[in-house]
């Protein structure tokens, strides 16, 4: 027992319902389904008043895996990781630029 507790507080080991159906494919009536199926388990949380659920992110891949195949589930997750590194790079090139103009002052206020 104390591991799927501890799993509850790992980070990256949960994520929510919106977070599953967007980065996995599944909906709502299939989570719904795996849940009272005891294939899910959840928390409810509640946050600024809006409910959701937290799920454990090893038992939505395993879904997805049963329902849809390990090649489904690969292209999902190397389709979440592009996302996440096309975000990374964006705010990266934005800092660069960020830092450009700040050296390009300085140089034109030292004379470099």
């Amino acid at each position: 027992m104390d591991d799927v507790d501890s799993e509850w507080r790992r980070q990256g080991a949960t994520l929510s319902h919106k977070t599953a159906q967007e980065e996995f494919g599944l909906t709502w009536e299939e989570i719904v389904r795996a849940i009272r199926a005891g294939k899910l388990h959840c928390q409810q949380q509640s946050m600024h008043g809006n409910p959701w659920l937290r799920l454990l992110r090893r038992e939505v891949e395993t879904l997805v895996r049963e329902r849809h195949g390990a090649n489904y589930l690969r292209n999902r997750q190397a389709k979440t990781e592009l996302a996440r590194i096309n975000r990374e790079l964006k705010r990266l090139k934005g800092q660069i630029a960020v830092l450009e103009e700040r050296k390009s002052k300085l140089s034109v206020d030292f004379g470099e």
